[in-house]
């Protein structure tokens, strides 16, 4: 079957239809598209029914709804679950968007929308492929189901508990994801780990309100002052994050896997120039693939307190605040991490100041074997198409419920990712290269037939 021509001629029916997916604003962190969420989960399970999909339904959760189908006249075959999610990230700050983010845009062979890449598109392709075999052949080469969430965005807060449920239906012998990205242009790559997670939130008083510097200064405790102590007391000066027992699970990098990484011949010079850095600065020992990749984080994602206006204003601030993600890799218990991270504080904490914590997300890393023939015929079936065999690489990322998805359907995660890294995911002017859309769908039409 000649699947090139069959997608050349349905390309602008299927980017006119995807163009609709990317006009709704699922976004799921805001109540009010709360609306717009399950139309897109509508939108989604009528795309399915189109595309020859049985047994489409809208599963309500606490949240928003998961999207099931699924195509079982395959007897003796592979099963394979396809999981993605139609929900998305705010758009703000809209004033950097060059086209409105609900109004889909062709610009320079790129699709731009919100979703575009992450990962309405991605999910789209997988719809329409299913859709190819059917009406090019009137069967597919295995069974197929499909599970599309609609609050990935925040988490994914209830599809552990719908997966618990619903082990049964979702039974597979894989699970196929594409929500993440090729190295570069014509370099596919196949995602074999992911960081995990854990966040927390610190606020920090001192007096019971803010004091006159020049009364005070000097004489009581200040909120910013102890702040920043205690934060810059979580690293050493080698990048190495100090607080006791952090590293307790943590694999270290083989050199099977230093090979690995380095087959990927990442430009940090380009990187440099390309970020306006003098350098780049991380844990000792390691390059910034092995860093992002394989190795574990604390990072400070927001500092605050004190006067904030413009001008001066001499005051002492009674309180200030820090917000901390770390990404967590190998066998990294998230909650004990942040148990880790507080008694650390409480220990380091000026004389005078009093300290909250409040924890937030919590994800473990995901890993898996490259030897896993699922996907050695995943990285064949993007030779086939990009003329280059994929290569297994480290996500700095983290999807939450890969793992989860893995360890309760007890089926390897092949992570077939379709994006560019420089595609703005989670930011202004998001865009999906249209080239990777027509390689996509080929190469998911050849990995499933290879199976």
């Amino acid at each position: 079957m000649d699947y090139q021509s069959y997608f050349s001629t349905h390309r602008e029916q299927h980017l006119n239809e995807l163009g609709e997916l990317l006009k709704i604003p699922s976004i799921s962190a805001l109540s009010e598209h709360k609306g717009d969420v399950l139309k897109a989960a509508e939108w989604i399970a009528d795309a399915l029914r189109r595309a020859g999909m049985e047994g489409v339904e809208i599963h309500p959760t606490a949240g928003h709804p998961v999207v099931y189908a699924e195509h079982l006249h395959a007897p003796g075959k592979p099963t394979v679950l396809v999981y993605g999610h139609y929900d998305v990230q705010p758009v703000d700050p809209l004033n950097l968007w060059e086209t409105p983010p609900f109004e889909p845009s062709i610009r320079n062979g790129k699709l731009y929308a919100r979703g575009a890449t992450d990962d309405k598109g991605q999910v789209f392709m997988h719809i329409k492929a299913v859709e190819a075999l059917l009406k090019q052949e009137k069967q597919l080469p295995v069974n197929i189901k499909f599970c599309v969430e609609g609050e990935e965005e925040v988490t994914s807060p209830n599809l552990p508990s719908f997966l618990e449920a619903n082990q049964e239906k979702l039974a597979a012998d894989c699970i196929l994801i594409s929500d993440t990205a090729l190295l570069a242009p014509g370099k596919p790559a196949i995602c074999i780990g992911l960081r995990g997670l854990c966040a927390l939130e610190i606020s920090l008083h001192t007096a019971n309100t803010d004091l006159h510097s020049g009364t005070f200064g000097g004489g009581v405790p200040n909120a910013l002052h102890a702040m920043v102590s205690l934060l810059a007391s979580l690293h050493d000066e080698k990048g190495r994050i100090t607080v006791e027992g952090f590293y307790e699970g943590v694999p270290e990098l083989t050199p099977e896997l230093r090979e690995e990484f380095a087959k990927q011949q990442f430009d940090e010079e380009k990187l440099k120039r390309d970020l306006g850095l003098e350098t780049l600065y991380g844990e000792e020992g390691y390059s910034f693939v092995e860093r992002t990749g394989a190795r574990p984080t604390l990072e400070l994602n927001g500092v605050w307190g004190g006067f904030q206006g413009e001008g001066t204003k001499t005051v002492l601030p009674k309180e200030a605040h820090a917000k901390i993600t770390c990404r967590l890799v190998g066998d990294q218990d998230p909650q004990a991490t942040i148990d880790r991270i507080e008694r650390h504080l409480r220990a380091h904490l000026q004389p005078g100041a009093t300290l909250s914590v409040k924890a937030t997300e919590k994800a473990r890393a995901f890993s898996i074997d490259p030897s896993d023939p699922m996907l050695q015929k995943a990285a064949d079936a993007y030779a086939a198409v990009y003329g280059t065999r994929a290569l297994f690489t480290k996500d700095g990322g983290s999807i939450p419920i890969v793992e989860t998805l893995s360890r309760v359907l007890s089926a390897p995660a092949v992570m077939m990712g379709f994006g560019l890294p420089d595609e703005n995911l989670h930011a202004p002017n998001e865009h999906f290269n249209l080239e990777n859309f027509d390689k996509g769908l080929l190469t998911i039409v050849h990995y499933l037939k290879s199976l």
